[in-house]
């Protein structure tokens, strides 16, 4: 097993507390089409990027959308809500800086588009041109739980996919990191612990990991 050197961060649940933000433009996107769906509906496709995530719950109750058209304006609404209303979870902004610190390399991996990943990473003053590499949905033909977003990463970053990390929120992500041959540090910021226990270690928020933990800790579980 090769040493541990970069860090790859999912994105939404992870940095920044921007489930419920895009839950909510989603629902006000159906409403829009006179359609009423639940919070809860969106669950099962956390993590799969914009287009399922829409397109999951279309399915669900049987309604013919224009996914492009739907996903554009879903994003016009999240976007009006990002400057009041999204915030980096304590210590993800003080996490990246740490691993930077430390000589590891971070990349951010996100099933969301480039524009969502812009305005997220401004807010919260980790922009993305910081990074030493980001993937987008736009980057890969295959969502999560498919591996081809952090396989991307790891590309980007001239390294093998046993010297990265991944940080994930999400059931989705978690097997997506697994397939990629990934250790995965799992944060309980959008589902219960119990339900990440595929994830190699998992905390109750992003505040609690240390460097330790990427470098030591997950050397000696593999």
């Amino acid at each position: 097993m090769g040493k541990i050197k970069a860090v790859i961060f999912d994105m939404d649940g992870v940095l920044t507390d921007s489930e419920p933000l895009i839950n909510m433009a989603a629902i006000k996107m159906f409403e829009e089409y006179g359609i009423k769906v639940k919070p809860e509906d969106f669950h099962p496709f956390i993590g799969t990027g914009e287009e399922r995530y829409i397109g999951g719950v279309a399915e669900k109750y049987n309604v013919p959308l224009d996914l492009k058209k739907a996903k554009k304006r879903t994003y016009e609404i999240y976007l009006e809500l990002v400057p009041n209303h999204l915030n980096a979870f304590p210590g993800s902004v003080e996490l990246v800086k740490a691993c930077r610190q430390h000589g590891l390399k971070t990349a951010l991996a996100s099933s969301a588009d480039i524009i969502k990943i812009k305005a997220n990473m401004d807010k919260i003053g980790l922009p993305i041109h910081k990074w030493d590499c980001v993937v987008s949905a736009e980057d890969v033909s295959r969502r999560k739980p498919a591996p081809d977003i952090f396989l991307k990463a790891a590309e980007k970053l001239n390294l093998k996919p046993d010297e990265c990390v991944v940080i994930e929120d999400a059931i989705n992500g978690i097997q997506a990191a697994k397939a990629a041959g990934m250790p995965c540090i799992a944060v309980a910021h959008t589902f219960p612990p119990e339900k990440l226990k595929d994830a190699d270690l998992v905390v109750k928020n992003i505040g609690e990991i240390k460097i330790e933990d990427i470098t030591g800790k997950l050397s000696l579980l593999r």
